[in-house]
């Protein structure tokens, strides 16, 4: 028996490859699914079947592509309303795979369809559970996911209760979890960085899982403080249940290298994503673009900042990772590329095209001008972060939330921005200069670097 997570740290998912006498079952796979295919041919197996956690919210899964490729039967728990032939397991349903049985345990609450898959190795014995985004270590999954109407999210979070106290609680501590999420995720509040566990561990140190807990405290617990969900997580579940475009065909009619005038021209019906690394971005960019780096966690930042994933996109992209830059915007759903630019940057100001710049100050700077003056000061942290620690007489709005409250900023003087460490400080100094907020400042290094000038 053989068991791997695939973990793709950009959208803190885990996917999972199960072996066993040269039968594959996938778990939650990634929308590129060459990688499973790969595994399967090295080992001479062949992939029987594809289990689905629950209908994703947040990545394109990969079981359609999957599917057709390998031939493997698509299985989703119960009461999972799609547009293409699937098994909807009943609870408990057993599945064979080698020597091995995989198990559906249906266990709505994040969705009503939710399910978590038990693995029980060759002599019977309960192994592993893969549980989607019903438990995670640390926290359990949000309960205000679900796309029937008819369910608040107090009755989602009681039918989760439920199904952790009647259904996983009740399987031995020494059961392997693998979750659907790590740390970053927004489909939890607050995720581990371990990314595998034991079940004995999490009753010792979950929150949603400690003993004595009654289900009105863990419906108030486990509600209290989510916050809104991103806007593109309808358009993917949309997507999910549907159908969508394969890989290879995304690449194929995405790769076009357009020139700076065709940019141009296409501009005001486009919009304009630069993934570069955020030094470069700041030191000359195309006006009214929008930053968001490849070297972050690229692909659900650019689902929360964009939200719309219908809309036209050309894409500015360091050279060579003009695929790279298509393939983990698909993984979202953003399918809709007009092409990139050709040359990168260098070709537009070659071209004698306008370009703008961000402004940095360095944090011993910053901390010098802030004790001598007044000055405003943005914090784009979450709430979390920013209540733990912060500079003296900054705002705090997170990023998540800038665009629905930057009408209320004003940047008739310097606004000095900052987060943790320079990534998302930039993708608002972005946001605001497309809004016409000018005047606007970069802290280098953010609230690390600041922290460590301060002694910290």
């Amino acid at each position: 028996m053989k068991v791997e997570q695939i973990y793709t740290k950009c959208l803190s998912q885990g996917s999972y490859y199960i072996e066993s006498n040269k039968e594959v079952a996938i778990i939650d796979p990634l929308r590129e699914v060459d990688i499973y295919i790969a595994k399967a041919k090295s080992s001479n197996s062949k992939i029987k079947y594809i289990f689905e956690t629950h209908i994703h919210a947040d990545f394109i899964s990969g079981h359609l592509n999957l599917a057709k490729k390998s031939g493997a039967q698509i299985v989703y728990g119960p009461e999972t309303e799609t547009d293409f032939e699937n098994i909807n397991a009943k609870d408990y349903e057993e599945f064979k795979i080698g020597d091995i049985t995989i198990v559906a345990i249906h266990t709505p609450g994040h969705t009503v369809e939710s399910t978590t898959y038990l693995l029980r190795d060759s002599s019977g014995k309960d192994h592993a559970i893969f549980t989607g985004d019903t438990l995670f270590l640390g926290d359990v999954g949000r309960p205000d996911l679900s796309q029937k109407s008819s369910l608040s999210n107090s009755d989602l979070a009681s039918m989760l209760f439920d199904s952790l106290r009647n259904k996983i609680m009740t399987l031995d501590d020494d059961v392997i979890i693998y979750p659907g999420h790590g740390e970053g995720s927004s489909c939890g509040k607050d995720l581990s960085s371990d990314t595998v566990g034991t079940l004995g561990d999490q009753k010792k140190t979950n929150y949603a899982l400690r003993e004595n807990m009654s289900k009105e405290e863990f419906i108030n617990e486990v509600i209290d403080g989510l916050l809104e969900p991103p806007k593109y997580f309808p358009a993917n579940v949309s997507l999910n249940k549907k159908g969508y475009l394969g890989s290879e065909e995304i690449l194929e009619k995405s790769i076009n290298p357009l020139s700076p005038d065709e940019i141009e021209e296409e501009f005001k019906n486009s919009t304009v994503l630069d993934v570069r690394n955020h030094d470069d971005f700041s030191k000359s960019h195309i006006p009214g673009s929008i930053f968001i780096g490849l070297d972050g966690r690229f692909a659900p930042w650019v689902g929360e900042i964009l939200e719309d994933i219908t809309q036209q996109l050309i894409l500015v992209t360091p050279e060579g990772r003009e695929e790279e830059t298509v393939l983990r915007l698909s993984r979202v759903g953003f399918d809709n590329i007009l092409g990139y630019l050709e040359g990168g940057i260098e070709s537009w100001v070659s071209s004698g095209k306008d370009t703008v710049h961000i402004k940095n100050i360095n944090a011993n700077d910053f901390l010098k001008l802030n004790s001598e003056s007044d000055i405003k000061v943005l914090d784009v942290r979450s709430k979390k972060e920013n209540s733990q620690s912060k500079v003296e007489n900054s705002f705090n709005i997170p990023l998540i939330s800038l665009k629905d409250e930057i009408e209320g900023i004003n940047t008739n003087s310097n606004l000095y921005v900052y987060c943790k460490g320079g990534y998302r400080s930039m993708i608002a100094c972005s946001i605001l200069k497309f809004n016409n907020k000018d005047n606007i400042v970069n802290i280098l290094g953010g609230f690390d670097s600041i922290s460590s000038n301060q002694g910290i």
